[in-house]
């Protein structure tokens, strides 16, 4: 029998919000398997109201809960587990946490590059990207999937990869929430259990020089290193920076360029497992961290985007500001192999408001033209400019035709609606 949440049950509490926003479902239907995956969807199809799938519940863009609809939580499909003694391949549920499988793979001398984040659920960013603290070093997160389970909208269970449905395992790298319900995936876990870190926190008397300077020493970087960058306001900003394998020599030669970038208040570095670097957390999510968010791709911080994103500071809107890397073994991988197809890029952009705001959009808007193309999971903006950012060109139309063959009656339509269809139908769903 299906575990379905209602309100006024104790539970209700804890499962109808997510990180960034709070919500209100009528049922939160909780599965123990992948057929009662297709049981809930079922029940869904069947009860009026808005459908949300939701696997950790952290998701920027808050498409994974909803008002009076139903809420498919996979919290419980959090298995994780190796596929044969010795190998490098790894079966985990979209329920587990990253920093959940970060611990768990970590015995078997394994990692996968995940995002900076434990508390995201491993079903969201795996089938959206994952940009992730190895990303240079080892790819996207989506870049290790090798097969995926998914609920589609008729309830079949398809077990996809290379060589069965590919052209949905395509679609479902990089797109996934819009196709079906993925119960499980397979991925080729790293041999990097343990990294190199160093935390360091530098004043930034002006904010475009620095960004120039920091662009330029993480694209001269070697392709181990990885670099997250938080602008923190009043002229501080704190940055993450991993160079992926354990070779202390090579962490300090790797590492010593970002000391020069600017002053530094504050330093560290250390060699550690990566699990804690992408530690487990558990907490409840209660809209914590509610706002508005805004972001895009980027090949270089040249001058024109480092003086935009200044503008944006000036603004207002730069204490919540954040810049991580990509390019590297990222985009080694061919711009048509998965959905994802920004594979040219050097950067990604989000910039955080505590709630919408028009003179939010307007200084994102200054900024926009230096941008190109968008990482989909940061941008809580849903609107066909945005969508034809994050699948351009022949991408999208891939994307609609195989949208029409597994999901004809646009079944999936919260995240990023990538139906040939008006956006009024989309909305009145």
């Amino acid at each position: 029998m299906l575990d379905i949440v209602r309100p006024g049950d104790p539970r209700h509490a804890d499962l109808r919000h997510v990180y960034t926003a709070t919500g209100a479902p009528a049922a939160v239907v909780r599965p123990r398997s992948t057929a009662e995956v297709a049981e809930a969807l079922s029940f869904a199809r069947d009860t009026e109201g808005p459908l949300s799938v939701r696997s950790g519940g952290h998701g920027i863009s808050s498409i994974s809960t909803n008002q009076h609809g139903t809420v498919i939580d996979l919290g419980r499909l959090d298995t994780i587990e190796r596929v044969s003694p010795g190998s490098d391949l790894v079966r985990i549920g979209p329920g587990a946490r990253w920093g959940e499988v970060a611990a768990a793979l970590h015995p078997w001398g394994l990692a996968i590059s995940s995002g900076d984040s434990g508390d995201v659920g491993v079903g969201g960013l795996a089938t959206a990207g994952g940009i992730g603290l190895m990303g240079r070093a080892h790819g996207l997160t989506i870049d290790r999937v090798t097969a995926v389970e998914i609920v589609t909208a008729d309830g079949s269970v398809l077990t996809l990869d290379s060589e069965r449905h590919p052209d949905l395992f395509w679609a479902v790298r990089g797109a996934g929430a819009n196709l079906g319900i993925v119960t499980s995936l397979e991925f080729r876990a790293s041999r990097t259990p343990v990294v190199a870190r160093a935390t360091l926190q530098y004043r930034t008397d002006r904010l475009a020089p620095f960004l120039r300077a920091w662009g330029e020493t993480v694209e001269a970087a070697p392709r181990q290193i990885s670099a997250f960058l938080y602008l923190m306001g009043g002229g501080f900003a704190l940055a993450t920076v991993v160079r992926a394998g354990d070779d202390p020599t090579a962490a300090g030669r790797d590492l010593a360029p970002f000391l020069s970038v600017a002053p530094t208040v504050g330093r560290r570095a250390e060699l550690l497992p990566y699990a804690d670097v992408v530690a487990a957390t558990r907490a409840p999510h209660r809209g914590q961290q509610g706002g508005r968010t805004h972001s895009g791709l980027a090949v270089h911080l040249d001058g024109e985007l480092s003086e935009r994103l200044e503008g944006l500071a000036r603004a207002g809107f730069g204490e919540l500001l954040q810049i991580r890397s990509v390019g590297g073994a990222i985009n080694d991988v061919p711009a048509d192999a998965t959905a994802y197809a920004h594979r040219h890029q050097n950067f990604s952009i989000t910039a955080v408001a505590p709630y919408a705001s028009q003179e939010f959009d307007d200084a994102w808007a200054a900024v926009h033209p230096s941008l190109d193309g968008l990482y989909l999971s940061f941008e809580s903006a849903f609107t066909p400019e945005r969508l034809a950012e994050a699948f351009p060109g022949t991408t999208l139309q891939r994307l609609r035709d195989i949208k029409k063959q597994i999901d004809p009656d646009n079944v999936f339509h919260q995240n990023f609606p990538v139906a040939d269809v008006p956006a009024e139908k989309n909305a009145s769903e």
